[in-house]
């Protein structure tokens, strides 16, 4: 397909992905990580949408490695990384590896020795035109606390100081929203820079130290942020990634108000829910009537996260804020989304059960801060 110039971000335009990974070993840790690589590498051979991998060893440092795999289009890979067997599969890399560097492209353009000279463009498996940033980093994290915890969760997650947005020169926090559903936290944040370097620094300030400290108690699944492997689990689990972001392209009203609404995903169609959102959201983005100004949508598993800037109250246009505009998209929908566990059964082609859907779905809103030169 085409991408929309205002999409800067998405994981559907069917193009090739290419995976880079930079790693830093330790001294004297090269043969136990060639071991890990080996078992890495006979579990991804049979991954479904892999194409192949390299391992590479700098010719100038020898504690500097890359890996780098290519893969159908990027679903598949994502499905695989977000993965309880990725997590399991790499856990014996963690502790021959310094520092690691994990980076996404699609593949636009290619030459080979037999069309030196032709770009291929037309190729279905690849991605046709280039996408328009806004030179802004999504991502965002989700885990549960105990049933029963959520009022105190959240009193401790709305009073931490913010932290110190600069991270440097080029690097800054720009926004960080934080929403609830049930016991359900998701953390967004958006970063102008490097992502990882933003998330490191912000992991170091203490107030978010203190916060993390605070609510480890009420967490379902237990961790300890001194142990490295400990902390690092439970972050890869809790990883929610961005797979799709749209702007309307003109001026952003004044009177934005964000929401976020959550989509749990029948069994194994997490992937499939999040494409036809993503696809809803750059009709709207087409719309000038459209209420919804911008979108993101996160999606790990069956879990589907729909981030969404919009004018107004969600419930004056609530097929639009639910992404639902369209024949037959709340059927697709419906089809898709595991409403039992929302508390919606039946069909959604209904206006009851459109706006029982709505206030479902709406995410209790924590806290949203923006730096203050945003």
């Amino acid at each position: 397909m085409t991408t929309s110039g205002r999409i800067s971000q998405s994981a559907f335009d069917g193009s090739r992905l290419r995976v880079i990974l930079l790693l830093d070993l330790y001294e004297g840790a090269q043969q136990q990580f060639l071991d890990a690589y080996e078992h890495m590498r006979n579990q991804v051979a049979s991954v479904p949408g892999h194409i192949s991998d390299q391992l590479c060893q700098s010719i100038e440092n020898p504690s500097q490695w890359l890996i780098t795999s290519e893969w159908e289009s990027a679903p598949p890979f994502l499905a695989w990384v977000n993965s309880e067997e990725h997590v399991e599969t790499v856990r014996p890399m963690h502790n021959c590896v310094r520092d690691t560097r994990s980076m996404r492209y699609s593949i636009l353009r290619e030459t080979s020795p037999s069309q030196p000279h032709e770009a291929t463009p037309g190729r279905s498996d690849m991605q046709v035109e280039a996408r328009v940033g806004d030179g802004v980093a999504r991502h965002a994290l989700t885990f549960t606390v105990k049933p029963g915890s959520e009022s105190k969760v959240a009193e401790i997650l709305a009073g931490y100081q913010s932290p110190e947005a600069r991270v440097d020169d080029t690097t800054r926090l720009r926004r960080t929203s934080l929403f609830m559903h049930g016991n359900r936290v998701v953390r967004a944040v958006e970063v102008e820079g490097d992502l990882l370097v933003a998330l490191r620094h912000v992991a170091r300030q203490p107030e978010v130290r203190a916060v993390e400290e605070a609510i480890n108690p009420y967490l379902e699944q237990e961790r300890d942020l001194t142990d490295d492997d400990s902390a690092r689990v439970f972050f890869t689990r809790a990883a929610l990634p961005a797979v799709h972001h749209v702007v309307s392209g003109g001026p952003a009203p004044a009177d934005l108000r964000r929401h976020a609404l959550f989509y749990p995903a029948k069994r194994g169609c997490g992937m499939d829910l999040a494409r036809l959102l993503a696809h809803q959201d750059e009709a709207a983005a087409d719309d000038p009537k459209s209420p919804v100004y911008g979108s993101t949508v996160f999606q790990r598993d069956d879990i589907v996260v729909r981030l969404i800037d919009v004018v107004g109250d969600l419930d004056a246009d609530p097929v639009a804020s639910l992404g639902l505009k369209g024949r037959k998209k709340a059927a697709e929908l419906e089809r898709l989304l595991d409403g039992a566990a929302i508390g919606v059964e039946g069909s959604l082609e209904t206006e009851r059960n459109i706006n029982r859907l709505l206030s479902h779905a709406d995410m209790l809103p924590i806290t949203d801060r923006s730096s203050a030169d945003s």
